[in-house]
């Protein structure tokens, strides 16, 4: 008999995860497509070319005025997904199938989500949601490969605003302790379904997005979805220790901590897509998790080194060591992953290819970005496997953060409505209603 979800299940996943991670350690680096650098060039060029489209889109979007008409509106839609075809052509080397999932599936899904996210909450800022389409983007590449029909459900509304909610409450530096360590309580007894009143707005809110999980899928039915909530609550926790405790921490207990915190977020994921799992699936998903929480934490090097956070790669940059066989072996790690979503029976295989694709991309643009803590030799063989240049991507990489208007002017221009009709804002109850 399947054992239930829950954090007893993680804790022997755990170990599994990290023996497929260790397994991956002393190898090459995996075998890619490699470029060369004319082929950088031409796609450097394509790169700057579509930047300069989109500006130039959003430019002509706000002569229209505040309150465009939606004929205007969806001209606008259109124009910009035409624009992020050609790029995702030219620039990444992306074939028919793959651009028409992104274009026709993935940048949908995420207008839709962040359309709904704002009649969630019309104060939500625009990198919140961002923040939490991102947690939504990994819910829908889920769907197919678990033989659902991709969209925006309830459940992946409600999962995946508790992320600015949460984390960025736990992270502010105007709450106290005692304020996050009450909130956490309540939090967790919420999940656990019991009779929490809302304290606030924030709680409301938060109270709000739980109850959109339970419109989907009612705990007598599908228990496991709740012990997958209670479990990445948990992991999250243990996560807090870890920024607290960092220098005291080994590196097995880090490796132990972050393998939990990103498996149980995935995994509460998928089983958001249907309520519950296979066991094969679980592990998939847990595994998926952990490979993300290793690529953000290698994206956060920077950032996680000021503020003393405690990951494998500060850990490995503190001791001044070079990071090109932790990242070698994230690579491979990958690479093992993509191996195993592909013998999945669902999910088509341009969906499997752009996983696969877009983890590896992940992992090689936070190299170019964190290229002084790797060797000379890692850097040059690392280089041939990105469509650009190092020095390029950290210079466009600069630029975008110095203009973070352009992503929030995007996002602005596609949840506009277009041809649809406005929907009604999702409503959040008094406080004092916001119980199970």
């Amino acid at each position: 008999m399947q054992e239930l979800l829950g954090w007893s299940w993680v804790e022997s996943q755990v170990p599994r995860t990290v023996g497929a991670w260790n397994e991956c350690a002393a190898r090459p680096m995996p075998l890619g497509r490699r470029y060369a650098a004319a082929e950088q060039r031409i796609r450097e060029q394509a790169y700057d070319d579509g930047m300069r489209d989109v500006e130039a889109e959003l430019k002509r979007s706000r002569r229209l005025g505040p309150r465009p008409d939606r004929a205007d509106c969806r001209a606008t839609q259109d124009r910009l997904i035409a624009s992020f075809a050609n790029f995702a052509a030219s620039a990444l080397d992306l074939r028919g199938d793959a651009i028409r999932l992104l274009t026709e599936g993935f940048l949908p899904q995420g207008t839709e989500f962040a359309r709904r996210a704002r009649r969630f909450d019309s104060a939500l800022a625009m990198a919140e949601i961002i923040q939490a389409c991102r947690n939504a983007w990994t819910v829908c590449g889920l769907q197919p490969l678990l033989a659902q029909r991709a969209g925006i459900t309830p459940s992946i509304i409600g999962y995946s605003l508790l992320y600015p909610y949460t984390d960025n409450f736990l992270d502010a530096k105007n709450v106290s302790s005692d304020a996050k360590l009450r909130f956490c309580r309540r939090f967790h007894d919420r999940l656990s379904g019991q009779r929490v009143i809302a304290t606030g707005h924030h709680e409301t809110s938060v109270w709000a997005l739980v109850k959109m999980i339970e419109s989907q899928y009612p705990r007598a039915r599908y228990p496991e979805v709740y012990r997958c909530l209670l479990a990445i609550h948990q992991a999250q926790q243990q996560s807090m220790a870890q920024l607290k405790n960092g220098p005291h921490c080994t590196e097995t207990e880090i490796l132990l901590i972050s393998c939990a915190k990103g498996g149980t977020s995935v995994l509460a994921d998928a089983c958001l897509v249907r309520g519950w799992l296979s066991e094969e699936e679980r592990r998939l998903a847990f595994d998926w998790g952990a490979l993300l929480q290793f690529g953000d934490d290698l994206q956060d090097l920077a950032e996680d080194l000021e503020r003393g956070s405690a990951t494998l790669f500060t850990r490995g940059a503190a001791h001044s060591a070079a990071l090109d066989g932790l990242v070698t072996q994230m690579l491979n790690f990958s690479e093992q992953i993509a191996v195993r979503i592909a013998c999945f029976p669902h999910g088509s295989s341009a969906l499997k290819d752009l996983l696969r694709m877009s983890w590896r991309s992940l992992i090689i643009s936070a190299v170019a970005n964190a290229h002084a803590h790797f060797s000379a030799q890692f850097l040059a063989e690392a280089e041939q496997f990105s469509p650009f240049r190092f020095g390029f991507l950290r210079e466009r990489n600069q630029q975008l953060t110095r203009r973070r208007g352009l992503y929030t002017g995007v996002f602005e221009a596609l949840i506009e409505p277009g041809g649809e009709g406005a929907a009604p804002p999702e409503r959040l109850e008094e406080p004092a209603l916001q119980m199970q």
